[in-house]
């Protein structure tokens, strides 16, 4: 069990962020008899993966839609997977045009070196 302060640190994400997640029902996080917040291992793992569909550019109501089919149980798990693959050929997309962008800049800077320090 974490803290969520904890919970932040190991996560990356700010304390704020993992309240929204909860407000929002992306993320299911249980209590103390006192009603303290307390976060599990399952927990982490699942802010690792939002971390990553975060990253990578996914809408927050593609990942509640991700987390709703999980919950539901195994039986949509094909539905998840079209959903992953899905995101995966945007990011896929993303990055070739970072690639061709960043060829661009490479470049770019070639041709000032080519033209010497004129500093």
């Amino acid at each position: 069990m974490y803290a969520p302060s904890e919970a932040a640190r190991r996560s990356g994400f700010s304390l704020d962020t993992l309240r929204y997640y909860e407000k929002i029902g992306l993320l299911s996080v249980g209590r103390t008899s006192g009603g303290r917040r307390v976060f599990t291992d399952e927990d982490l793992g699942w802010l690792v993966l939002f971390r990553c569909l975060r990253d990578t550019g996914m809408p927050i109501a593609q990942m509640c839609r991700y987390a709703e089919l999980a919950r539901e149980g195994e039986h949509t798990a094909g539905e998840r997977k079209a959903l992953l693959e899905e995101h995966a050929t945007r990011v896929e997309e993303q990055m070739r045009l970072l690639q061709h962008q960043y060829d661009h800049l490479r470049e770019k800077i070639r041709f000032y070196e080519g033209l010497g320090d004129s500093t």
